[in-house]
């Protein structure tokens, strides 16, 4: 597999003309109201759509002339090429050797890429086809447990991608659910989810899906091990066995066939995931399979086919117009040169709810980066600090700090247009959207504007806050950029998700990080296992005298 080309070619941005004017144009002062307040004309400048998508960015301190740095900046770091590269499946994940191919999860039938000697596209839909039989089984009550009666409930277990993916998108479309078919989450390592679950759950009717990519995940295997002796304590009782209990009652998803042999998944239940598949970009993939168990099969092609509209605009739109190119370019901007540190997802809508935790993992895992691809030290910020919550409830958790703390803090807010147009209180559920909508507008210009935001307001009725007031005076001056929908479908959904995937692949490529992998989560599993074992000993080696000392308290305790 061919790399991305000569390595020195793309590690010019740091030594660049352009990020030498960018951090001349980010050391002047900038008032987001002095911007607005010169130019009428602004909001439309800095507004662009793309399918459902449309994202205003006017309220980021930014000025044509940065724009036009970012832009040069990108074409010195050749990102045309970065991205023709992650398209066609040249090896972008230098440090393992792999390609990263997510787009290709949702090419169409007809499509054509071929890497190496792998057919890609036959194999994704030959993986597509087989969700489609297994997921068709369980909808349609032909798949029965080990004593004959039809599933009600599916748990997926997995942790990260293989959770936080099929989580967060069964959730925001939980209205295209078609079935009565039940779809549980379970990724916490200590069990308590998995223990809350089962008690509401019956053995008989229970499906489970283990999705690991290495099938040797141990917080996966582990909430697995324990599934298995719940269906096993009431199977063996009504004279059912392990084989048929393994057979009946598992679907694995790996990329790793001989594990999941071993663990015992029947090879008709096994469905294959592939290396050049990143767990946190995996859920147009098999792992999928509880979204396509929740919303159908055509639901679930209908989110691959959003995503492949996002994937085709970020591949052939100029980047004036480019929506992935643009949000990338514009957290460089504010993470690198402005120093803002520290970045929230806020969805004006409740079915986004595990978006914010979703968009954690996609980018702080992806670019949390302090090594160039070329193993040089890092000088410079990349990835901020990213969590988020529905928009609503965060107004009452954390809108304080952003108004009033010391930090700077750029936002996404993202909100949806239309909504309950079909519902029977129809206009009672309008009034709380249109309020939300409202909610989302109105903190963005307050963030925006402080104070002025209120006393530039034209009608009678206002009120002024005089910034003499320490407690009440609102700084303004935060960035913030606002995404709405359309309306909210399997479609848009795609797309957006799809948007951020490919944020993360453009910021990378101006800082020369791999996106890709993730060794920095690697060594504290091993540690772990270590740490373990010395809870197994009367004695063991000496760690350091903080987890030392801890590890007796843990002894003392357990005695």
């Amino acid at each position: 597999m061919d790399k991305i080309k000569d390595d020195k070619k793309y590690d010019s941005a740091r030594c660049s003309k352009y990020w030498e004017q960018l951090q001349t144009l980010a050391a002047q002062p900038w008032s987001l109201a002095s911007l607005f307040a010169q130019d009428d004309s602004r909001a439309k400048r800095f507004s662009t759509q793309a399918g459902a998508l449309h994202i205003d960015y006017s309220k980021q301190c930014i000025n044509s002339q940065v724009l036009d740095a970012l832009f040069q900046l990108a074409d010195s770091c050749e990102l045309s090429a970065r991205i023709d590269a992650l398209m066609q499946g040249a090896m972008v994940n230098n440090s393992e050797e792999r390609a990263a191919l997510h787009t290709a999860l949702r090419l169409p039938e007809n499509a054509e890429l071929q890497v190496g000697k792998q057919d890609v596209v036959a194999d994704v839909h030959h993986s597509l086809a087989q969700v489609a039989r297994l997921s068709e089984r369980v909808r349609s009550g032909t798949w029965r447990g080990f004593s004959g009666k039809a599933i009600t409930d599916v748990v997926n277990i997995g942790v990260g991608g293989s959770d936080l993916g099929p989580l967060m998108a069964t959730a925001a479309l939980d209205e295209w659910a078609d079935t009565d078919i039940g779809v549980h989450f379970v990724s916490n390592m200590d069990g308590t989810q998995l223990d809350n679950l089962l008690k509401h759950l019956n053995p008989e009717t229970t499906l489970f899906i283990i999705s690991s990519k290495s099938f040797g995940t141990v917080d996966t295997l582990s909430n697995a091990k324990t599934a298995l002796s719940w269906l096993l304590a009431t199977a063996t009782l009504r004279a059912g066995t392990e084989d048929s209990v393994l057979r009946r009652h598992f679907i694995g998803i790996s990329a790793n066939s001989e594990k999941m042999s071993a663990w015992g998944i029947h090879p008709e239940h096994q469905l294959e995931l592939w290396e050049w598949v990143g767990g946190r970009f995996s859920l147009w993939s098999a792992i999928g399979l509880a979204i396509a168990i929740r919303v159908g099969m055509n639901g679930f092609r209908e989110l691959l086919s959003g995503a492949h509209s996002m994937d085709e605009h970020f591949a052939q739109a100029d980047f004036v117009n480019n929506l992935p190119v643009l949000l990338g370019l514009l957290a460089v901007w504010n993470s690198t040169f402005l120093k803002v540190n520290a970045h929230t997802v806020l969805p004006y809508d409740g079915r986004l709810g595990y978006l914010p935790s979703y968009l954690t993992q996609l980018e702080m895992e992806s670019n949390g980066k302090s090594v160039t691809q070329h193993g040089d030290h890092i000088d410079y910020d990349t990835c901020p600090i990213l969590w988020g919550e529905i928009g609503s409830n965060a107004q009452h958790a954390f809108y304080q700090l952003l108004h009033q703390g010391t930090q700077q803090v750029s936002c996404d807010f993202i909100a949806c247009v239309r909504r309950y147009s079909g519902e029977v209180q129809n206009a009672s559920l309008q009034q709380q959207h249109e309020l939300s909508l409202a909610n989302c507008l109105a903190q963005s210009r307050v963030l925006a504007f402080g104070n002025a935001a209120v006393t530039d307001v034209s009608n009678s009725d206002k009120k002024t806050v005089s910034s003499a007031d320490k407690y009440k005076y609102y700084r303004g001056n935060q960035p913030s950029t606002t995404l709405l929908i359309d309306e909210l479908t399997p479609h848009s959904l795609g797309a957006l998700v799809a948007l951020y995937e490919h944020k993360v692949y453009v910021m990378a490529s101006i800082w020369d990080i791999n996106p890709f992998d993730q060794w920095g989560v690697e060594m504290g599993k091993q540690m772990a296992e270590s740490v373990h074992d010395a809870m197994q000993q009367e004695t063991y080696s000496q760690f350091d005298t903080s987890t030392d000392q801890l590890l007796q308290h843990i002894k003392k305790l357990s005695q």
